[in-house]
């Protein structure tokens, strides 16, 4: 039978640095560099994903379609986390402040490349259309409203909208009482 996530035989076939059980890969997603993307347990990564980089994923995640992680420098996504669609992260970007060339086809003293590791920590969303800058943290428990834009680390259990992202409630403890 013929699904359009890979079977457990095809994953194994990728040459991921880790791979968990209960994996469920589409056939749709692009992924490049698989010797540097760890995945956990009970994953599922839809449709027209692109996976690129060193990337930690932990168990428990969900990855929504149109997602984009680009790991160059570095992404973590902690246990019981998502990521809704068409969002966003970026762990390297182009220095747009008009004083370098952008892109990878010029040479590298014409660019300025940031780099810096994002850690999505655990029990967090990250909602849809939102976009999340290099060298940030999301604390534990934060969620992150739909066309957010995050350029700068969070403080745990919030609930975070805007460009950029703003606090606009606590979000209450509560929900871990369902994790096992």
């Amino acid at each position: 039978m013929v699904t359009s996530f890979y079977t457990q035989e095809e994953l194994l076939s990728i040459g991921f640095a880790s791979l968990g059980e209960k994996v469920l890969l589409s056939r749709k997603t692009s992924i490049y560099n698989a010797e540097d993307i760890s995945i956990g347990n009970n994953v599922r990564i839809d449709d027209f994903c692109i996976l690129s980089g060193k990337i930690e994923i932990g168990s428990n995640i969900h990855i929504s379609a149109y997602v984009a992680l680009y790991g160059n420098g570095g992404i973590i996504l902690e246990d019981y986390t998502g990521i809704s669609p068409r969002s966003t992260v970026y762990s390297a970007m182009d220095d747009f402040s008009g004083d370098y060339l952008i892109g990878p086809i010029h040479r590298t003293e014409c660019i300025n490349v940031q780099k810096g590791t994002v850690i999505i920590k655990r029990y967090s969303q990250i909602g849809t259309h939102s976009v999340i800058f290099p060298n940030v943290t999301i604390g534990e428990g934060c969620v992150i409203g739909a066309m957010t834009l995050v350029n700068k680390s969070l403080k745990e259990w919030g609930i975070y909208i805007g460009q950029p992202a703003k606090l606009i409630k606590k979000r209450k403890t509560g929900l871990l009482r369902y994790i096992k």
